[in-house]
């Protein structure tokens, strides 16, 4: 066997319009709902979930730390960051990515789940 990408992950969440809001403003995502009124964020050929906190489907999601690639240049990243008042935790720092050394800079949604925004 031999995994060739990431359809979707799933994420936990307090409250579906905040998370939804913070990945759409912040990172750009597209929210859609899908089934029974579910939300998704859909960015590229991937989907983040959204479950609602003990709303959960078996098997339940955990916390989360993710690592999103993007084109941008880190610079505008951080000056989106700052307009949008997302603090920056760490960076601009090197890291080793899927496909080698990444630049990264790390913020927290509102969920308090690590993301890793970063440029090949």
């Amino acid at each position: 066997m031999k995994i060739s990408s990431i359809d979707h992950l799933v994420l936990t969440v307090s409250n579906l319009q905040v998370t939804s809001q913070f990945y759409h403003r912040v990172l750009g995502m597209e929210v859609v709902t899908f089934g029974n009124n579910r939300y998704a964020l859909k960015f590229g050929e991937q989907k983040i979930n959204l479950h609602q906190l003990g709303q959960e489907f078996e098997p339940k999601a955990g916390s989360a730390d993710l690592c999103l690639i993007t084109q941008v240049p880190l610079k505008q990243v951080i000056e989106h960051f700052n307009d949008c008042g997302v603090p920056i935790i760490l960076g601009p720092i090197s890291r080793t990515g899927a496909n080698g050394t990444i630049e990264s800079v790390y913020i927290r949604d509102p969920e308090q789940n690590l993301l890793e925004i970063a440029n090949y």
